[in-house]
C-alpha cells in the first residue's frame, strides 16, 4: 500500500514562557539536613578519586533550557531526578531557569563562581555554552543531556535512543488510529529531534501501511500556542493522534488534543497526569535516572568525560508504565515488538541513511 506522509513546515516565533527571577533566570534549592561535618582542610578534587567530604558538601546545579523546569518533559524529569539525589543521597542541589538562550552562559557561570561541583545542562541547545564553560574551568565536572559533541574529559554527554521509544509510540498509533491519519509535532528539526521522528514514523508504517503522518516543526521549544495551532491544524486534516517531540510547545498539542477530543502522545516523562483521558502513552527517556546516575558516580569518584547511552536494553527508553487507554491486543503486540527490538530482530532507524534505505524519503522535516 502507498505510504502516505504530508509535511507542513510552519516556523514558530520563539517565545520565553518562563517567568525569570533574579534578572534571567529563576532558580530552587534544596538542601539536605544533614550539617556538613568538619574536617579541618578540604580535600582537593583529585581525577578518578571520590573527594573526602560529606555529602552535604557536593554541590549540583541544573540550567534547563528554555522549556523551563515545568514542561512535563525533559528539563522537568531531569530535576525530578536531581531533587531524587538530595533526599536521598544527601547532596546539595539548585536550578536555574533558561528564560532564553542568552541566559544559558551567565546562568552556568552562576554555578562556576559558586564552586558547584557539577553542573548539569539540559539539552543540546546548551552544547555551545557548555563547552566554552568546560573549557575554561577545567576542575569543574559538566554533564550534557541530549549532546554527544563536546570531547573534553571533565565533560559527561548523557545521550538516549529517543528513536526506540518513538517507534513503540509510533506503532501504538499506527494500531490505534481510526482515520489512518495521524500527526508529528517537533519542536526543532535537527539531528538529535528527527530521531524522534524517524522512530514515529517507522513504527506507524509497520503497524499500519496505509497511514498517514502530518508532519509540523514548532521552531521552539518555548511555544504552546504554536503548537496548539498546530495540532489543529492536524486535528482539522483527519489526525487523531498527535505526537508531540517539542518541550513545553507539546503542552500545547495536549491542550488542542483534549478539546478536539483525540488522543495525543507525550514525551520524555509519563505525560498522562497532563490529561489522563488524551494522553494515549508518552515516549520515555528516563533522563532523571541518568541524573541521578551522574550524582553517584560523582560522589564515588568515577564520573568521567564521555558519552554515556541509554537504550530500550538498558531500561534507558520506553514507552511509559500507564496504559489504560492502551488496548490489551496493542499493548501484546508492542511488548512483542520490544522484545524484537532489545535482540536486534528490528533495527530502528535513527538517522536520515538508514531510515530512507527502508522507507523512502518520507519524512519530510530532515
Amino acid at each position: 500500500m502507498k505510504k502516505k506522509m504530508l509535511a507542513v513546515l510552519l516556523a514558530g516565533t520563539m517565545a520565553a514562557s518562563m517567568t525569570a527571577c533574579g534578572g534571567s533566570s529563576s532558580s530552587n534549592t534544596t538542601e539536605t539536613t544533614a550539617a556538613a561535618q568538619e574536617s579541618g582542610d578540604s580535600a582537593e578534587k583529585t581525577e578518578g578519586a571520590a573527594p573526602s567530604k560529606d555529602a552535604s558538601e557536593f554541590k549540583i546545579g541544573l540550567i534547563t533550557d528554555v522549556g523551563g523546569v515545568n514542561d512535563g518533559s525533559f528539563n522537568q524529569s531531569s530535576w525530578e531526578g536531581l531533587e531524587r539525589a538530595g533526599e536521598e543521597l544527601g547532596v546539595t542541589v539548585n536550578y536555574l531557569e533558561s528564560a532564553t538562550d542568552a541566559d544559558y552562559a551567565p546562568n552556568i557561570e552562576t554555578f562556576i563562581d559558586e564552586d558547584y561541583d557539577l553542573i548539569i545542562c539540559v539539552g543540546y541547545m546548551l552544547a555551545d555554552a557548555t563547552k566554552v564553560a568546560a573549557e575554561a574551568n577545567p576542575d569543574t565536572k559538566f554533564a550534557i543531556i541530549d549532546d554527544a559533541s563536546i570531547d573534553l574529559p571533565n565533560v559527561t554527554g548523557l545521550i538516549f535512543h529517543a528513536e526506540q521509544a518513538s517507534y513503540l509510540v509510533g506503532y501504538v498509533a499506527g494500531l490505534t488510529t481510526k482515520t489512518n491519519n495521524i500527526g508529528f509535532v517537533v519542536g526543532m528539526s535537527n539531528e538529535t529531534m528527527n530521531q524522534f521522528g524517524y522512530g514515529y514514523c517507522a513504527g506507524a508504517i509497520d503497524a499500519n501501511p496505509d497511514i498517514t503522518v502530518q508532519q509540523f516543526n514548532a521552531n521552539s521549544f518555548a511555544d504552546s500556542a504554536t503548537g496548539k495551532t498546530m495540532a489543529n491544524t492536524a486535528i482539522t486534516n483527519g489526525a487523531d493522534i498527535v505526537f508531540q517531540a517539542a518541550g513545553a510547545t507539546g503542552l500545547g498539542v495536549i491542550e488542542a488534543c483534549q478539546e478536539a477530543g483525540v488522543y495525543a502522545i507525550g514525551v520524555d516523562s509519563d505525560q498522562s497526569s497532563i490529561a489522563p483521558s488524551t494522553v494515549l502513552t508518552s515516549a520515555m527517556k528516563r533522563v532523571d535516572n541518568a541524573v541521578y546516575n551522574a550524582v553517584e558516580e560523582l560522589m564515588d569518584g568515577s564520573l568521567e568525560g564521555g558519552v554515556q547511552s541509554f537504550d530500550l536494553a538498558a531500561g534507558g527508553v520506553d514507552i511509559a508504565p500507564t496504559q489504560d487507554l492502551i488496548a490489551p491486543e496493542v499493548i501484546s503486540a508492542v511488548d512483542e515488538v520490544k522484545e524484537k527490538i532489545v535482540s536486534g530482530g528490528i533495527e530502528v532507524p535513527a538517522d536520515k541513511e538508514s531510515f530512507e534505505a527502508k522507507y523512502g524519503d518520507v519524512y519530510q522535516l530532515d
